[in-house]
């Protein structure tokens, strides 16, 4: 069953074997984006819904999804790890499964698109259609995949970006027709619900990769105390995170948060000299919080100011929610005591022009202190914070 026209792009200004970066922005724009233009979320859910899918490209999404979700990103299956080595998820190097497919799902869309381009006149529109969605940042967002029944055909539907909690959606029926019906996180939470939209995490390394990379990595315990010099340098870890919310609908997956700290590390100036020596650093690192996972507190023994000493007063803390938009920056100050004075070194912050802004402000030292190792509101945020 068919629903409506695809809004397929015309083929003469797409080039086959386009490649670009993913976008982390949301959106993107013609200018910056020249072969997004074409693709839209509505017509992937679309074509999607017409592919006969089976057990066994049901099970190609979930392992990209679960696989994304152990890398420590969402339940998330892009289009582009779709094409170029089914079944891998974001933060994987090469798929394990991807010679385990006799019927890839890319075979499937391929054959769709080519018989929805059958009746075009110009030649190499699919091929060019389809090098262009595998080039885009789109992806197939499956919350809830490891609790797929191994038979369970999905409802497919896409973010419709306007932050409505509903959108219309293609139920697969065993039969092989297609049903309409209206699509919201109860029904996702449910049973397979398959949801098109944009990538915005894969440009940034997560928790769980950079701890993979060096084991060491942001470790808020063990080995880290252990060259510190006894009273006079403290480290600042974030043990754990907790969401009270999430920022945008759930159609555009979890929740993307950026902790970003600035500071003078191990600041021990005595003399002008030395004072000009000294510059700001700053730490930023992603958490990502899927939907089943507001309200709970999550581990993470992260490392924030790794020197912290008795002449740095406070540093500068900026959490936010990733929405994208222009790269800007958050003017702000760590202060340091010289000479019996204190002295505000600036330090800029990366920010997002259309980002959530959850806190900033100054932390300071006394403050740190007191509420060490204590559960503490930012905004929507719950942290605990130690200095040790």
């Amino acid at each position: 069953m068919k629903y409506g026209k695809f809004l397929w792009g015309a083929a003469g200004v797409l080039f086959a074997g386009l490649v670009v970066g993913c976008d982390k922005y949301g959106e993107p724009s013609p200018e910056e984006r020249p072969e997004a233009a074409f693709i839209t979320l509505e017509e992937v859910a679309q074509l999607l819904s017409e592919v006969a899918l089976g057990p066994e490209q049901m099970a190609e999404v979930k392992e990209g999804s679960t696989a994304s979700a152990g890398n420590g990103y969402d339940e998330e299956y892009r289009m582009r790890d779709l094409f170029a080595s089914p079944g891998m998820g974001v933060g994987d190097k090469l798929s394990t499964k991807a010679q385990a497919y006799d019927r890839p799902l890319r075979d499937l869309i391929r054959e769709a698109a080519r018989e929805r381009f059958a009746t075009k006149s110009a030649d190499g529109e699919a091929d060019a259609w389809l090098d262009s969605l595998a080039a885009s940042d789109v992806q197939i967002y499956w919350p809830g995949s490891e609790n797929w029944d191994g038979s369970r055909l999905p409802v497919i539907t896409y973010d419709p970006g306007d932050g409505a909690d509903r959108n219309e959606g293609y139920e697969l029926l065993p039969d092989g027709r297609v049903r309409k019906l209206m699509v919201d996180e109860q029904m996702a939470s449910e049973r397979p619900v398959w949801v098109v939209n944009r990538n915005s995490d894969a440009d940034y390394k997560s928790l769980e990769l950079l701890r993979r990379e060096d084991p060491n990595w942001g470790n808020g315990g063990g080995e880290i105390l252990v060259t510190k010099a006894e009273g006079e340098i403290k480290t600042l870890v974030l043990r754990s995170f907790k969401a009270h919310r999430h920022y945008d609908s759930w159609f555009a997956g979890g929740a993307e948060f950026f902790c970003r700290v600035g500071s003078v590390e191990n600041f021990k100036a005595a003399t002008d000299a030395e004072m000009q020596q000294y510059v700001p650093s700053v730490t930023d690192f992603m958490i990502v919080v899927r939907r089943g996972q507001v309200g709970e507190e999550l581990p993470f023994n992260a490392v924030l100011v790794s020197e912290w000493t008795k002449q740095l007063l406070s540093v500068a803390f900026l959490l936010t929610e990733d929405d994208g938009g222009k790269k800007t920056s958050w003017k702000a100050s760590a202060t340091v005591k010289y000479n019996s004075k204190s002295y505000g070194i600036d330090v800029d912050i990366p920010l997002n022009s259309r980002d959530d802004i959850v806190w900033r402000g100054t932390l300071t030292s006394d403050y740190i202190k007191k509420y060490s190792g204590q559960k503490v509101r930012f905004g929507d945020v719950e942290l605990v914070l130690e200095l040790i």
